[in-house]
């Protein structure tokens, strides 16, 4: 059967209606798009691997909105940095203050969810103000001790919802130092913040602290 998206598909409009009206959903007219749409892919494609794609990338979404959801009238700043940093180190140690100032000023915090700057991060503004993006690797992170158990952490197996999650509810960016992920997501972030759909408006990059980098004075006299 061709579907469309317009009321012409005879008897399926009318069940698609009546299950709408069953369950009781929020927005309608948008729910029997979707569910027109997932009919679409499963009658067009036959490709299993496609369609397992599709239904991991929706449900990690909803998931995502039902975390996020009930905090959307906080501002979240997203914190960026290397997982290897030690708690020892003394950008660690900044990054527990940076993010627990932030929650003194009601923000919240958004980490990808593992070890060092992520860890900090959550440490810093407390895991009441914290929320984990994690990502399901078979080498790498588990969830810090910060956020493990906790109802805002989530998990994904794709990284592109990831993604989304980092930056959808951010209104703020903190890029600590770190390596070709941090990098990536640097770029990323500048490339979003450019769109007028973006809720991020300030990008902030700090760098490692160094008892042999000149000191702001010398800097100046150096680009004179």
């Amino acid at each position: 059967m061709n579907l469309t998206f317009k009321r012409n598909n005879g008897a399926i409009d009318n069940k698609i209606d009546e299950l709408l009206e069953d369950v009781g959903v929020h927005h309608p007219r948008i729910i029997r798009d979707m569910i027109i749409s997932v009919l679409m892919a499963g009658t067009s494609n036959d490709y299993l691997a496609d369609l397992k794609l599709m239904r991991t990338t929706v449900n990690e979404m909803r998931k995502t909105n039902e975390i996020f959801s009930p905090y959307r009238n906080r501002r979240k700043v997203t914190i960026f940095g290397s997982a290897r940093t030690q708690p020892e180190e003394p950008i660690y140690q900044k990054c527990v203050e940076f993010a627990r100032l932030l929650a003194q000023e009601n923000f919240m915090v958004i980490t990808g969810g593992g070890g060092g700057i992520m860890q900090a991060g959550n440490e810093g503004a407390g895991s009441e103000n914290s929320f984990a993006v994690n990502i399901r690797l078979p080498f790498e992170q588990g969830t810090n001790k910060v956020m493990d158990g906790s109802k805002r952490t989530l998990v994904y197996k794709y990284f592109f919802n990831r993604k989304v999650a980092f930056l959808k509810e951010a209104h703020a960016v903190a890029l600590f130092p770190g390596g070709f992920g941090t990098l990536d997501e640097a770029m990323e972030t500048i490339c979003f913040s450019s769109c007028v759909t973006s809720s991020c408006r300030a990008i902030l990059f700090r760098g490692r602290i160094s008892a042999s980098l000149p000191s702001p004075a010398a800097r100046r006299r150096r680009w004179r």
